[in-house]
């Protein structure tokens, strides 16, 4: 078996306004990074879209419907969603296939057809609450793809782990009361959206928060990961490891003030393996979430995809 990547060029159809750090070139320095003969053993597949069922695991129809409704014609240019998230004719098939990439990538594990996958999509998800886009996502992917392992496929416990610089409020919100999916997130506080305090733990005691500050790097990572999250990981025995793989706590990043570099998330990948393979039978899906740095985003993209392929 090797590592199943998933991608379409419907990411790419998806526009935001001049200036806007989640653009359409982030995808296509992925896609670069990606094409590199290093990566030719990679299995590859289109992502369909999404059943609004398996969305509905997580989203109101009403929500789904409603994001269907505003999405703009061929000639009406963009609609504002809120401050920062924004619509264009391609936004809403791109977000059906970011959620329908997650739940493929989710089968083929599931089904033995892959040892682990990458779903490299746009927009991200993890600041989609169930009944709210925001922070530049439509549908929280990972959780999706939680609520397809569980009803599709039989998994009694989801263990998603959240690198990215800002915290995802949207995950967290939709698992909070769930004691069969277990959240852990670093990131960096204060920082937008304002949540993710240590103190935020979830009525199940299932949610991980793992604050970093500003300006602090690999080692302080590798500590929270090492004492305060791996551990807890382990001890709640996943049977699939899902990471929420955004790549802006990297030092290059306009959008936070982290300092990781590409052999921290080569390190992380690394030790989220080791558990899966003591746990979930190696099981682990990966969704691309931020990194707004263009060489960051394609380095660190590489080095994750290819600490996968050493499975």
């Amino acid at each position: 078996m090797t590592t199943l990547l998933v991608t379409h060029p419907a990411y790419s159809r998806h526009e935001t306004p001049r200036g806007h750090p989640e653009r359409v070139d982030r995808i296509l320095a992925v896609e670069a990074m990606l094409a590199d003969p290093l990566f030719d053993s990679l299995e590859r597949e289109l992502a369909p879209e999404a059943s609004f069922e398996a969305i509905e695991a997580c989203h109101p129809l009403t929500y789904i419907e409603t994001l269907q409704r505003l999405n703009p014609h061929d000639d009406e240019g963009l609609v504002q969603i809120d401050g920062d998230t924004s619509m264009s004719p391609g936004s809403f098939e791109a977000a059906m296939r970011g959620a329908g990439g997650a739940t493929l990538a989710v089968d083929r594990v599931m089904e033995g057809k892959a040892r682990n996958a990458f779903s490299a999509s746009r927009p991200p998800g993890h600041h989609a609450e169930p009944k709210r886009a925001m922070g530049f996502c439509f549908f929280n992917n990972v959780a999706v793809a939680a609520r397809h392992a569980q009803k599709a496929h039989g998994a009694e416990r989801i263990a998603i782990m959240d690198f990215d610089v800002h915290h995802g409020n949207g995950t967290q919100a939709i698992f909070w009361k769930d004691p069969s999916v277990l959240y852990a997130s670093t990131h960096e506080m204060p920082l937008y959206p304002g949540t993710g305090a240590r103190s935020e733990t979830g009525e199940a005691d299932t949610i991980v928060n793992v604050p970093l500050r500003a300006g602090q790097g690999g080692a302080e990572f590798r500590e929270a990961m090492n004492t305060l999250i791996l551990p807890r990981i382990l001890d709640f025995s996943p049977d699939m490891i899902l990471i929420s793989a955004g790549f802006d706590a990297h030092a290059r990043d306009p959008l936070g003030s982290l300092n990781l570099m590409e052999e921290d998330y080569a390190w992380a990948t690394s030790a989220l393996m080791q558990i899966a393979d003591r746990t979930a039978g190696g099981r682990i899906v990966s969704v691309l979430e931020g990194g707004y740095d263009l060489t960051a985003l394609a380095r660190s993209t590489g080095v994750h995809v290819a600490t996968l392929m050493q499975a």
